[in-house]
């Protein structure tokens, strides 16, 4: 009796194996068997992002307008509204004004790398890019590299526009060029700025509120419109400091071929400035929202 019993559990204990053992291929069977893919890097993560604002573009093509429609608007009324009693004559007033209304419209679309981040933290979508494996600043770096595209795109309807109006860049291609690239890497700095108050304005109605009492009293108290030796004593010196004037002079001189190294270098430092504290201070606020 004993010996049957012993039989029969050795039965049993097989018959358990052979069924974990069937177990074990049916689970080999629904699992890939493939190598885990390897985490993707800052470079290929920034450029999804990219590619998600594009998209978004794509389907919201309004959002543009800033970019397209407003530019032309300024340009054109700016320059046959107040050119011949400013400058004598609306072409030569052109000349002085298309550099600066080019800077006004640019920096001032750079809000919208901060409101575009506070609509993702409102929607809850700016949680779930943090639970990704993926590197933190791809989110913002994608974005600002779209920005990037438009902040272009709105330079060349300007430049475009003005050819036809009559502007003539003394500075040739290589002038122009060299201002674009002046005025791309201080918009790319001067976007950290509102990705920073993105992350800490409660909506996006507040952000833009904030970035247009900033960005007004910069743009029309600088050397934008009008030359700064025609203002008040005490009203030069701010104009002299004011980032917005740098980038304007710098933007001006390289397009008609006048820039000097010294120009060139208060563009470049006061980009670095801007970019070493809000750049670091964004990430700061990105690893901590809570």
């Amino acid at each position: 009796m004993t010996n049957f019993s012993s039989h029969s559990d050795n039965n049993n204990d097989t018959e358990k194996s052979g069924n974990d053992n069937g177990l074990d291929e049916a689970l080999n069977k629904a699992i890939a068997n493939r190598m885990r893919p390897s985490k993707p890097n800052g470079i290929k993560t920034s450029l999804t992002f990219a590619w998600r604002a594009l998209l978004k573009i794509k389907y919201v093509p309004e959002q543009l307008m800033d970019a397209t429609v407003f530019p032309i608007m300024f340009l054109l009324m700016f320059t046959y509204l107040f050119g011949g009693a400013i400058a004598g004559s609306t072409a030569d007033y052109l000349q002085f004004l298309l550099p600066g209304i080019l800077v006004q419209t640019i920096v001032t679309i750079t809000m919208y790398t901060g409101i575009e981040l506070n609509n993702d933290i409102t929607k809850g979508i700016f949680d779930r890019f943090r639970t990704l494996p993926i590197w933190r600043p791809s989110v913002l770096v994608g974005a600002l590299l779209v920005d990037t595209v438009r902040y272009s795109l709105a330079a060349f309807i300007m430049i475009g526009l003005g050819l036809v109006l009559g502007f003539r860049p003394d500075g040739g291609l290589l002038g122009v060029l060299l201002a674009m690239v002046l005025l791309l890497i201080f918009a790319f700095s001067l976007s950290w700025i509102w990705t920073t108050l993105g992350l800490i304005m409660r909506t996006e109605k507040s952000l833009m509120g904030v970035s247009m009492m900033v960005m007004f009293p910069l743009t029309f108290i600088s050397n934008v419109f009008v030359d700064p030796e025609t203002l008040p004593t005490w009203l030069q010196g701010f104009v002299e400091v004011n980032p917005i004037s740098l980038v304007v002079t710098g933007v001006r001189g390289s397009m008609h071929g006048i820039v000097t190294l010294e120009e060139i270098v208060w563009v470049l430092l006061s980009s670095a400035i801007i970019l070493g504290i809000f750049a670091p201070l964004t990430m700061y606020l990105y690893r901590n929202k809570k």
